[in-house]
């Protein structure tokens, strides 16, 4: 990726953030798409807001795609309230996660070609979108190894849809399976009366 113009942090003011917000509900349109169709003039375009606006806050299609994907992750929710079992709120959160990377194929290939190079913006935001799917597994199941554990493996599963190894049925309840490894159902204590 060539050298872009640093990305523009989130707007703060109301009005700024209405705009942004619709740039990236546009963009999620474009993200069920592959990368080379997310055309930064068309997601302007639609989201009515001037192209310098939506270039000030992503300068690339790469930038936007996990733009969106970071505040994908920041709205998931992740609460266990009461009388929510730890297994199905985990199995929960990790196919919230492997959905979104599955319906969104532009999503993907930023996450899958993504990598941490000093001083590039997207280095900020893959740290961002790694610590925000690690805290959203890590809130339903209370350890974090269990969330380094389970992410790799939402992205190998991710892959095997994507390359047809395997079904999304079948990627489904191996993610699901996986859940219940790592969080086995709490052992009942035996009754010795």
């Amino acid at each position: 990726m060539p050298d872009l113009p640093p990305m523009a942090a989130p707007p703060s003011l109301p009005r700024q953030q209405r705009r942004y917000n619709r740039i990236l509900e546009v963009a999620a349109g474009f993200a069920r798409k592959g990368l080379q169709s997310v055309t930064l003039s068309e997601v302007a375009a639609q989201a009515n807001v001037p192209l310098g606006t939506l270039y000030r806050y992503f300068p690339s299609a790469t930038h936007l795609m996990l733009a969106l994907y970071r505040h994908q992750l920041g709205e998931l929710k992740t609460g266990t309230g009461p009388g929510t079992v730890r297994i199905h709120a985990l199995s929960g959160v990790a196919m919230e996660i492997f959905h979104m990377r599955v319906m969104q194929p532009a999503v993907e290939q930023c996450l899958s070609q993504g990598v941490y190079l000093k001083d590039r913006d997207t280095t900020g935001l893959l740290r961002e979108i790694d610590s925000l799917a690690e805290r959203a597994v890590t809130a339903v199941c209370g350890d974090a190894a269990v969330a380094r554990v389970l992410l790799p493996t939402v992205s190998g599963l991710v892959q095997s849809v994507r390359c047809r190894r395997l079904s999304l049925l079948e990627a489904e309840e191996d993610l699901k399976k996986a859940c219940t490894l790592l969080m086995p159902a709490p052992r009942l204590a035996r009754n010795s009366a």
